[in-house]
């Protein structure tokens, strides 16, 4: 079964929810005039770690994908708790490296640990769980027609640095640098999207890609989403890599997954009230699905148990 099915099945049977219903970055329920922000995200060596992360950089993800998530609903990440599955072939350094990781993430985002558990596992598993307060939780079903389309940072290079590892792709240093960044060490938007809290209308982490946020963006809030490839912040440095690979820049930055960037939507009247960089790259419209230069958008990206040959396919 696919991912999304799976997600199907087990949902027709867990109807006591909080209120906010799942199928957000977070789930959430309220206490007094705030909401308690709730996401648990997991990590699978087989899955999610390429040979090329340290034990250091394993633990810090954990605690990023995690806390993007809360960032997303508009929330400050106020705790982190997680389990750890151990297999008999992970030895002591490299556990010790994670737990570095996670120590210096937690520093990172100013959060502490809660609660953590410990049993034996087929492979290496952590599974995390980030708390966050907010007093106005952001959906990704707010989304109205008017609203600006909008994506923090820039997107592919997350990608560019995979493909450049995994087929050995010469590259000047600082581009390699640039392009690792993402890649191994991505930073989750916690002041931005604390910001977007009650401005924006709309917002999604990009975990599994641009393509597959927006397609989700676009269904949750009941609006087709225009997009234009040509204001995609896509840098100079991940067109020239992935060019050289005769792949489009355009793709890689909408297939591009664990990017941890904010896409969100908002009034038009209300761009002026954020106070962070970020770019415009489309509007919400009437209707129904993703369109790029006026064409569908393929639904591409991330998703658990479908055939992969790797982000590479298209």
């Amino acid at each position: 079964m696919r991912e999304s099915e799976i997600i199907d099945l087990f949902l027709k049977h867990l109807r006591k929810q909080g209120d906010l219903p799942l199928g957000d970055d977070a789930g959430a329920i309220r206490l007094g005039d705030e909401w308690l922000v709730a996401t648990n995200d997991m990590l699978v060596r087989k899955t999610d770690v390429p040979d090329i992360l340290t034990p250091e950089q394993v633990g810090f993800k954990v605690v990023t994908m995690n806390v993007s998530d809360v960032a997303a609903m508009g929330a400050k990440p106020v705790g982190f708790l997680f389990s750890l599955g151990v297999p008999g072939d992970v030895d002591g350094a490299y556990l010790e490296g994670i737990a570095e990781g996670i120590g210096k993430a937690l520093e990172f985002y100013d959060i502490p640990v809660l609660s953590a558990d410990t049993n034996e596992a087929d492979d290496l598993v952590i599974d995390g769980i980030v708390l966050g307060m907010t007093k106005k939780p952001l959906t990704r079903s707010g989304a109205k027609p008017g609203d600006l389309v909008c994506v923090t940072g820039d997107i592919g290079r997350a990608l560019a640095g995979l493909l450049v590892w995994k087929r050995g792709v010469e590259v000047p240093e600082r581009i390699r640098k640039s392009l690792y960044e993402k890649f191994l060490s991505p930073k989750a938007r916690v002041r931005e999207g604390m910001a977007l809290s009650g401005v924006a209308s709309a917002a999604i982490d990009i975990s599994d890609g641009l393509s597959k946020e927006l397609h989700l963006l676009a269904k949750m809030s009941g609006v087709r989403i225009e997009i234009t490839s040509a204001r995609l912040p896509i840098r100079e440095e991940v067109a020239n890599v992935v060019r050289a690979l005769s792949l489009d820049p355009v793709k890689v930055g909408l297939f591009s997954g664990e990017e941890f960037e904010l896409v969100f939507t908002v009034p038009s009247e209300r761009v002026s009230d954020l106070n962070f960089d970020f770019t415009v790259i489309g509007r919400v419209e009437k209707g129904t699905g993703v369109y790029i230069d006026g064409t569908p958008l393929p639904r591409g990206g991330w998703e658990h148990l479908v055939p992969h040959d790797s982000y590479e396919t298209f």
